[in-house]
């Protein structure tokens, strides 16, 4: 006996429920009033009627067609008919140039939809992409060369706060296993109206250029190839999930720290090695690098001197080496109190203390506190001297307790493990030439007494 096919209604219904709609008593749909967008309206209607469901219909507008304003009053009317909320945006483009058009739409209409989920207390998100979307995106990400991660093309179901900018969101696409032919079937059913974007025949945009000639060339000689490769972008997801479960295991048998460890770094295979460093890279918010730059990258960083001061530059942060540890540290911009200038004839920033419980110093990138303590600086005698703050001009000398030496600061930092880069950015407090106190170290002793009501200083990076 053939078993049945399902419907669409079906198929819809099964993986909203998967999606984790349980518990959640709002659903809202994304919606641009095309043909796709339009279907989910009226999919999702009938849904919401039958599980007593709120729905709310968001459409957004870009302002980039002539026909954009006629498209809001479009979907306005279609939602009211059904007396679905409705509510739209209007949005700027930002970063064109930079990242392009079809880019710029895409970041910027995310971010309103997660705005307005926020805003009407959704928590599930409804788009309408399709089984012809997954296709073409799988093909997108093959010709561009991606790995795993990329022909996994889009979950059913996910989180994407970075995106959304809503960390409580999740983003469901309850049409992944319907094709189109299925959604233009269905709008004809059921006497659907829906509006035409004309930027979608544009052949200029990669999406648009696969989906008017390659994918009816491979729709004539491979019926069915949607399904296949949708398929394959399962099987792609699979084989991502194993890769993030093994980059896991190795990130916390290598982690030393926020640091990686060279040595098993190095013990790694090359292919485990790539594995570890693009989930640690994910793991810290940072774009994915390519083949070539990780490849290039890992051969500097394993072939260095044990005592090499390495960096390399990726477009989201450095890539550091300090002894055997391998370092992310973020871009800054250089602080004010490092210009050379400020060497030539005045020591640093001159300040007094009057009581303050801290004191900010953006020139020197953090703040300065002054925390009581059982043993430390006499009040009085802090308020009497005139203090400056400086960033380190070599030759500094410190001692931390009466029983230690009297050591360089440099000795100290190396001693506490403390990055070369790091120590270009830790200020040192002086009172008539007298080291009082190195951040990043501590306070010298020499001022030091004991009794309650002293003080000491302490630094906190911005």
């Amino acid at each position: 006996m053939k078993q049945q096919k399902p419907t669409l209604e079906s198929t819809f219904e099964q993986a909203v429920r998967a999606a984790g709609e349980g518990g959640k008593t709002r659903l809202a749909i994304a919606l641009s009033g095309g043909l796709d967008s339009s279907a989910l309206l009226h999919l999702a209607y009938a849904y919401a009627q039958r599980n007593e469901l709120t729905l709310c219909a968001f459409h957004i507008h870009h302002g980039l067609s002539p026909n954009a304003d006629a498209w809001l009053a479009h979907c306005e009317h279609e939602c009211a008919a059904l007396n679905v909320s409705f509510e739209a945006r209007r949005i700027q483009l930002q970063d064109q140039k930079q990242s392009g058009t079809e880019a710029a739409a895409r970041k910027a209409r995310y971010a309103a939809l997660g705005a307005l989920c926020k805003e009407y207390n959704v928590q599930l998100l409804l788009t309408a992409h399709h089984q012809d979307d997954q296709a073409e995106t799988v093909l997108l990400q093959l010709l561009r060369g991606s790995g795993p991660a990329g022909l996994s093309g889009m979950d059913a179901a996910n989180t994407a706060a970075s995106l959304l900018h809503n960390d409580d969101l999740v983003m469901a696409r309850p049409l992944l296993q319907a094709s189109r032919k299925q959604l233009e079937a269905y709008a004809a059913q059921h006497h659907i109206r829906h509006i035409h974007d004309e930027s979608n025949d544009d052949p200029r945009y990669a999406r648009n250029a696969l989906r008017h000639t390659v994918m009816p060339a491979l729709a004539q000689h491979f019926p069915g190839f949607q399904e296949r490769l949708a398929r394959s972008a399962q099987h792609a997801q699979s084989a991502t999930r194993l890769l993030a479960e093994l980059a896991e295991q190795d990130l916390a048998a290598s982690r030393d720290g926020e640091h990686l460890d060279i040595g098993k770094l190095r013990a790694l295979s090359q292919d485990r090695a790539y594995n570890l460093l693009r989930h640690w890279f994910a793991t810290r918010g940072y774009s994915m690098p390519s083949t070539a730059w990780l490849a290039e990258m890992l051969t500097q960083l394993l072939e260095a001197r044990y005592d090499a001061q390495l960096l390399v530059t990726h477009p989201d942060c450095h890539v550091r080496r300090y002894r055997n540890r391998l370092h992310l540290t973020p871009k800054l911009d250089d602080l004010d109190g490092t210009r050379e200038d400020q060497f030539d004839d005045k020591p640093g920033t001159g300040f007094s203390w009057n009581g303050e419980t801290e004191l900010a110093f953006p020139a020197y990138g953090g703040v300065l506190y002054f925390d009581p303590a059982d043993d430390g600086l006499d009040p009085a005698w802090l308020r009497a001297q005139a203090l400056v703050i400086e960033f380190r001009r070599g030759g500094e000398k410190l001692k931390l307790a009466p029983n230690r030496s009297t050591r360089p600061v440099k000795y100290h930092y190396q001693a506490l493990n403390i990055p070369a880069w790091e120590r270009g950015r830790l200020p040192v407090v002086k009172s008539a030439g007298q080291l009082l106190f190195a951040a990043g170290i501590g306070m010298d002793c020499h001022q030091i007494g004991h009794g309650a009501g002293r003080i000491r200083l302490r630094w906190q990076a911005e």
